[in-house]
């Protein structure tokens, strides 16, 4: 406990945080961090809870792309049900009434639980690069390689979050005296070295990762629509990506770019006076993430939304087990499922370097295509003839994303 004492004094608390309420912050600003923290606590809980259970009832979003995804809304849910639900228990009272044990597990969670979620965004991005470029060729994305993706964000956030519990700098409470955090302020050397490797392994590398995948990505889907800019709606899906991407890069910069900031220049400058509420702002922005990753990531995402209101009309779910091929509409979604986003874009890619140049082949021919998972007798003619990343025989740019004219 002396080494905990330490890093809350390191904290220039001049009063004891566990005790009660900071005398020179006025009640009512811990009861508007309660009343914000509820809401995001709430609605994030809601989100990523519905993410999970969705993908349970329904059999065909259980593929290897989206293990990942889900993996992300089980690490979100853990943030919010401990971090989030804590602090508006403390901000509620005013102080961080649960104790100093209390305070180094709620931190090592929150800490560990969201660095997995920030590393399955980098993974999720390497993962799409992975389907849609084809570094290695034809080899696919398979349940195992998604595992070891899995296994590799646990144990990876794990190695760099227990540290402080072992006595590798610490977790102790922030300013405002509500939420725990690693010890950003103190000055020992140790600490510091501890700060910087957290913020190159734990925010600089999964960015670069983030930006490196999903620029190869754009440049690769850039490549085909040059290639066929002849045709109107060639860059469309590039234009659709290019937004997407740009969205997901966005909201992973507002959500933790602040929180790097500010430790780095706590860590750098110790002894820097900040306002308690002011120094509270960044952690607030790194939870919020848990509520609008599932939005980005999972709810704008056709056929999740469809076996989602599948799921709130109370329609007949036998389809995930049985036979989903028994109506047109069950069929649509079947096709959806065994080829998904990811592999409907990449089965306009050519597996090689180059694209290869358009031939008159008959529309009903095989083609290359034949390597991606894609159901039988259900490619697209234009598709395969023009070999472009939009298909022509229904003219709209989200027939890539979702194969919606295959299953007509």
């Amino acid at each position: 406990m002396e080494s905990f004492d330490a890093a809350v004094n390191g904290v220039s608390h001049t009063e004891d945080p566990f005790s009660g309420p900071l005398t020179f912050i006025a009640p009512w600003n811990y009861k508007v961090l309660a009343a914000l923290m509820f809401v995001v606590t709430s609605v994030s809980l809601c989100e990523n809870f519905t993410v999970m259970l969705v993908t349970f009832r329904f059999k065909q979003l259980r593929q290897p792309l989206n293990y990942i995804i889900v993996n992300l809304s089980l690490a979100d849910f853990l943030v919010s049900l401990t971090g989030g639900t804590i602090s508006f228990l403390t901000n509620f009272h005013g102080y961080f009434f649960l104790g100093k044990w209390a305070c180094v597990l709620e931190g090592f969670a929150v800490t560990f639980f969201g660095i997995v979620a920030l590393w399955s965004l980098a993974v999720l991005a390497f993962e799409r690069f992975f389907v849609i470029c084809r570094p290695l060729g034809n080899i696919r994305l398979r349940g195992k390689h998604a595992a070891l993706g899995l296994l590799f964000v646990w144990t990876f956030s794990f190695i760099w979050t227990i540290p402080p519990v072992l006595g590798w700098s610490s977790y102790t409470v922030s300013k405002i005296g509500t939420t725990c955090e690693p010890n950003w302020y103190s000055g020992n050397f140790q600490d510091h070295t501890f700060i910087i490797t957290f913020f190159t392994t734990c925010f600089i590398l999964p960015l670069g990762v983030i930006i490196v995948c999903y620029c190869k990505l754009l440049r690769k889907l850039r490549k085909v629509s040059n290639t066929h800019g002849r045709l109107g709606n060639a860059r469309k899906p590039e234009r659709q990506v290019t937004r997407m991407v740009v969205v997901m890069i966005v909201a992973f910069m507002v959500a933790w770019t602040p929180y790097a900031a500010f430790s780095i220049v706590v860590t750098a400058h110790p002894s820097i006076h900040l306002d308690p509420r002011l120094a509270a702002v960044p952690a607030f922005f790194s939870k919020t993430a848990a509520v609008y990753n599932p939005i980005i990531y999972v709810f704008m995402n056709k056929q999740f939304r469809k076996c989602l209101v599948q799921l709130l009309s109370c329609s007949d779910v036998t389809v995930i087990e049985g036979n989903i091929n028994q109506t047109t509409e069950r069929a649509g979604m079947t096709n959806e499922s065994n080829t998904g986003e990811m592999s409907a874009i990449a089965a306009c890619i050519p597996a090689a370097g180059s694209i290869p140049p358009k031939t008159e082949e008959h529309p009903n021919e095989r083609s290359s295509f034949t390597q991606i998972p894609i159901p039988e007798n259900k490619v697209c003619p234009m598709l395969r003839r023009a070999n472009i990343s939009v298909c022509h025989s229904c003219s709209r740019a989200e027939c890539i994303l979702s194969f919606e004219c295959w299953s007509k």
